[in-house]
């Protein structure tokens, strides 16, 4: 019943005009990397005011809710699966860690993945294995490939990047432009924090890095540095 009310709560405030406008922002049409997902037209920040008004939801109805037809039900799921992991105990995060990786079809468009990834499996695979990391990244499934570099920002964030280069080195070969554009977003962020770490990364593969990922990742540069990579002449 709980899942039923919010659903009827977010078809309610939902919005048709923004909803068609964000179904071409968000690539749904035939043959696109989210064809035939369907909007309802609600500004994130109103989504996430619901996530935390829902955070008491149970496990089992997040699940529910995740594997909604409509992307900000699944927003949604996600936001409040955030607040469960921040606000309960231990055995709660495991859970809603493996609820996560068991529904990795249904977190399938970028925003979902780069809102969630960091703050329920890269902080779950503190003080753990990382191997979860690297089947991830080897996977078919587009958005598990970007679930596993995105995971990577929890330990950026915390100073900590071999993760990151590590995940990125499996992926320097996908031929998918949203991996290449998160890999050189997850680079520039380690740039952000040590430049000299970014670099040694980068003069080891640049050259055969994706045009894109290479941009994304010497956004920051100074123009004769970033020119310089470019060129291929560091």
């Amino acid at each position: 019943m709980a899942v039923t009310q919010i659903r009827k709560r977010l078809a309610e405030i939902g919005d048709p005009a923004k909803a068609a406008v964000l179904q071409r922002f968000f690539k749904t049409g035939p043959g696109q990397y989210a064809q035939g997902d369907l909007f309802r037209g609600i500004p994130v920040p109103v989504l996430r005011r619901l996530g935390r008004d829902y955070r008491d939801l149970s496990l089992p109805d997040v699940e529910r809710l995740l594997r909604s037809t409509h992307h900000e039900d699944r927003l949604l799921a996600l936001l409040i699966l955030i607040q469960i992991y921040a606000n309960r105990d231990e055995d709660a995060r495991e859970r809603a860690y493996r609820l996560y990786l068991r529904n990795t079809r249904f977190i399938n468009n970028w925003d979902l993945v780069d809102v969630s990834a960091e703050h329920i499996v890269g902080r779950f695979l503190v003080g753990r294995s990382k191997e979860p990391l690297t089947r991830l990244a080897k996977s078919k499934l587009l958005w598990e490939r970007r679930i596993a570099i995105l995971s990577t920002f929890h330990f950026i964030k915390n100073g900590q990047f071999d993760e990151t280069f590590r995940i990125a080195e499996i992926l320097l070969g996908d031929e998918e432009d949203l991996i290449h554009k998160a890999v050189g977003w997850m680079l520039r962020e380690v740039g952000k924090r040590d430049l000299e770490a970014e670099e040694q990364f980068l003069k080891a593969h640049y050259r055969g890095m994706p045009r894109t990922m290479l941009r994304y990742a010497i956004e920051r540069f100074p123009p004769h540095t970033r020119q310089a990579y470019l060129r291929g002449t560091i």
